[in-house]
């Protein structure tokens, strides 16, 4: 999402000049091409040294951040350049190593440290590469800090030099503080006569993911647990839940836990080896909650990629939906106001507020995996909580990112398929938020309805900005 425009000296940044260069953060913190603009060691420099003067702006004295990473390759240029520009600000700086974003946000509020930064771009492939940065309170910094550190990016401002400067130091603990907390989430509860597979897509959590479950007493078959800083995300994990699906059939497993890279969601598969659609997942939390009277507001706030059929099937409990942009930030913003404990997208990002300060995709594991114990029930069952409108999601390249109300033949065929929906159906058509895409939801009761206005959005798209 763009905000602000930058004008950037490119001499300082990318080696040219003049060129209007478009805001930094995005719906999930800064991401692109890594060693390409904005994913570079001298802008990674520039945001470190920002972070830190944000920092000094709200507090005076030294300051703590710590800096995690998931397992590509450009981590360690990036963790490199983040350090320098902090500790040359006069922060410490606490380094983990690779694990998981929610490992990160934990760290942060339970070490008081003042900011946390993680080096992920989550499920993109491994040449890509972000920075997600969050407050003292483990939450995901707000627009109007994003804003702040991108105006302090531009300028030249004097550093500290001398006793001033910053250190940095590696955090030995890190992983085992993380793998106690994500433990504690279900308190005194084992996994024991459960068998489980853990597909780890050779990110963040390939080495804490197997652990705590083993730990915690289940029987765990690893798959994508060998990083070699190149073949995250490639064919294991959320985006690639075969695998696992095929491990559950044969190993006579219980349920299949796929995590993306940096472990902050997280997608299931059946004893049968169906994979679960996230809507499923949060329709079975928000009743589990619910029963046990722990549903805060007897309510749970999803996005607008949300089926249909969740809020239907949430009413006959008694269970209000809200819905937000897209973004689990978003998401966990709309929970803050409103006192809410549950929430998430359907792309398998979970908030379990009572927990976690952001998604996080082992703790919601072994919550469902508690839901299990306590019901009885498999997973199969429990997520036989629905019926899902037939819906089709289609991400198409574009070629730039004008407004939608600019191009009239999109909005022309958008209206027509609302036109013929009514009640029955709706469309939703928005840029994401990270790539050069332009996303097509189409959801109605008639499934040739939806494949039609569906293929009538795509051509309209295809026709004008299509890449």
């Amino acid at each position: 999402m763009t905000r602000v425009h930058l004008f950037l000296n490119k001499a300082r940044l990318c080696g040219k000049t003049n060129k209007i260069m478009s805001a930094l953060f995005g719906t999930d913190g800064i991401r692109g091409v890594a060693n390409e603009y904005p994913i570079t060691p001298e802008v990674a420099l520039r945001i470190g040294r920002a972070v830190a003067r944000v920092l000094k702006a709200q507090r005076p004295g030294r300051h703590k951040v710590v800096i995690g990473k998931d397992t590509r390759v450009s981590g360690y240029m990036l963790e490199t350049a983040l350090t320098s520009g902090l500790v040359s600000e006069g922060a410490r700086v606490l380094l983990t190593g690779p694990v998981p974003t929610p490992a990160v946000a934990h760290l942060t509020k339970s070490m008081g440290c003042d900011a946390g930064i993680m080096l992920t771009a989550s499920h993109n492939p491994y040449a890509d590469n972000g920075i997600k940065i969050f407050g003292p309170d483990g939450y995901k910094l707000n627009d109007a800090l994003e804003e702040e550190v991108e105006k302090i990016i531009l300028g030249d401002q004097p550093s500290p030099t001398g006793v001033r400067l910053g250190k940095a130091f590696r955090i030995d603990d890190a992983t085992g503080r993380y793998i106690e907390f994500a433990k504690s989430s279900i308190g005194s509860k084992n996994l024991s006569g459960l068998k489980v597979v853990v597909d780890c897509a050779h990110g963040a959590g390939y080495f804490v993911g197997p652990l705590i479950f083993e730990e915690l007493g289940a029987e765990v078959i690893k798959l994508g647990t060998t990083p070699d800083g190149y073949n995250i995300n490639e064919g294991f994990g959320s985006l690639h839940p075969e695998k696992a699906a095929e491990r559950v059939v044969a190993e006579g497993a219980d349920i299949g836990i796929c995590l993306d890279g940096d472990a902050d969601r997280v997608i299931f598969v059946d004893g049968n080896g169906e994979v679960i659609s996230g809507d499923r997942v949060l329709c079975l939390c928000a009743k589990a909650l619910k029963a046990k009277g722990d549903l805060r507001g007897e309510t749970l706030v999803s996005t607008v990629m949300s089926n249909l059929g969740l809020r239907d099937s949430l009413a006959e409990d008694g269970i209000d939906l809200i819905t937000t942009d897209v973004g689990d930030r978003h998401v966990l913003e709309r929970m803050r106001e409103g006192d809410f404990n549950l929430g998430g997208e359907n792309s398998g990002h979970l908030i379990f507020s009572d927990f976690a300060t952001t998604g996080d995709g082992i703790v919601s594991a072994l919550m469902v995996l508690s839901f299990i114990q306590d019901t009885g029930k498999t997973l199969a069952e429990l997520a036989d909580c629905m019926s899902e409108y037939p819906q089709i999601l289609v991400n198409l390249p574009v070629t730039e990112k004008p407004p939608l109300e600019n191009v009239p033949e999109i909005i022309a065929a958008i209206a027509a398929a609302d036109t013929a929906f009514g009640e029955n159906g709706r469309t939703l058509v928005r840029y994401s938020g990270t790539e050069k895409k332009l996303r097509v939801l189409v959801e109605a009761k008639d499934p040739a309805l939806a494949e039609s206005q569906s293929a009538a959005i795509v051509a309209a798209v295809k026709n004008t900005i299509g890449a």
